[in-house]
């Protein structure tokens, strides 16, 4: 789901094809917010992650009025710890319900006991120090293999790398980083040139 974070909510009446179909479709480690009940623990032992118990999720007979919001923020708050993790809600149906009326009140009901919500999220940040130190490398290599090939040629070829990246959603922050290597590297190029030829050999 590019652009979005995935809420999986799990009711505790999923059947083991449910589970196994969610199972197979998670991302790598994701966050698994689970019911301290007899029930949700059946849901997350075939699911196979790491349960976070969450006392707030455990059924109660008689609903506060707030409690679709205070899930809603108990869940919002986990999801934004990361947000390229995958979240995944175990709670009773009741509950289930009451989460998905204020989490996504606009999304129709799928109908099964499990289903994906979209939070919105922007792309993934640049690593800007990792970019410049691969730039700066990069310029050094460079300016070393200039004899074997032309003097911009590695900048260049990481920025058109860059730019094929910045097309796939999943790579775009790697684009914009190799796009800041790139120019690193033609700045750490041009001031070596300057510098050797500002110190030729002999002085």
């Amino acid at each position: 789901m590019p652009g979005r974070q995935p809420i999986h909510v799990v009711s505790t009446a999923a059947t083991e094809a449910e589970v196994t179909r969610l199972r197979d479709g998670l991302g790598r480690d994701p966050a698994v917010l689970v019911a301290p009940t007899a029930e949700a623990a059946r849901v997350v032992r075939a699911l196979g992650g790491r349960p976070r118990p969450e006392p707030l999720l455990a059924p109660v007979r008689f609903p506060d009025v707030d409690r679709g919001h205070r899930l809603d923020e108990l869940v919002r708050r986990v999801a934004l710890e990361d947000r390229f993790r995958d979240v995944v809600v175990v709670t009773d149906p009741a509950s289930a319900t009451l989460l998905l009326r204020v989490l996504a009140p606009d999304q129709l009901a799928t109908g099964g006991a499990v289903t994906l919500v979209g939070l919105p999220r922007g792309d993934r940040p640049v690593a800007v120090r990792r970019g410049v130190v691969t730039g700066a490398v990069l310029g050094v290599a460079a300016y070393l293999v200039d004899a074997a090939a032309p003097l911009f040629a590695l900048p260049v070829a990481a920025a058109l790398v860059g730019l094929v990246l910045l097309l796939v959603p999943a790579g775009r922050h790697l684009g914009r980083e190799l796009l800041l290597a790139a120019a690193v590297a033609m700045v750490v190029v041009l001031a070596i040139v300057a510098g050797s030829a500002r110190f030729p050999d002999g002085w």
